[in-house]
């Protein structure tokens, strides 16, 4: 099955994706990583106001076939959290780079925060395992 890389995204191996928007940043989940997990059946967000440190924990998903922390590709506050996906989130996959977003955060310092992260290019060939 062919996925999408969106190339305005920065990935993290773990699969998490973020899109800048100057100090606001999406994050989401892969299209690639929805499709492993199956069908999503239970979403945790952290709240409005919570604050992200890159790299940390900072939200879990459940499949019928596993559960997943997320890492948080950035550190900052979060402003916005996706409440439809937390009351549908088997309807993740259909729109993973769209309305299947999950949260909106503030950077601490958007200058630096996207270095150790994946072009499109480098995450899908790291998935696809053809590098």
């Amino acid at each position: 099955m062919a996925f999408e890389y969106p190339e305005d995204l920065r990935y993290l191996d773990s699969h998490e994706y973020v899109r800048l928007d100057g100090e606001i940043a999406t994050i989401g989940v892969s299209a690639f990583a929805l499709d492993e997990l199956g069908d999503i059946v239970f979403l945790e967000l952290p709240e409005v106001g919570d604050t992200l440190a890159k790299g940390e924990t900072f939200a879990s998903i459940e499949s019928v076939k596993a559960a997943e922390d997320l890492y948080a590709p950035i550190s900052g506050t979060v402003i916005d959290r996706n409440e439809e996906a937390l009351n549908s989130p088997e309807g993740l996959a259909a729109d993973p780079y769209g309305e299947g977003w999950l949260i909106k955060v503030r950077l601490d310092d958007p200058d630096d925060e996207l270095e150790d992260t994946l072009s499109a290019e480098e995450y899908r060939a790291q998935v696809e395992g053809d590098d």
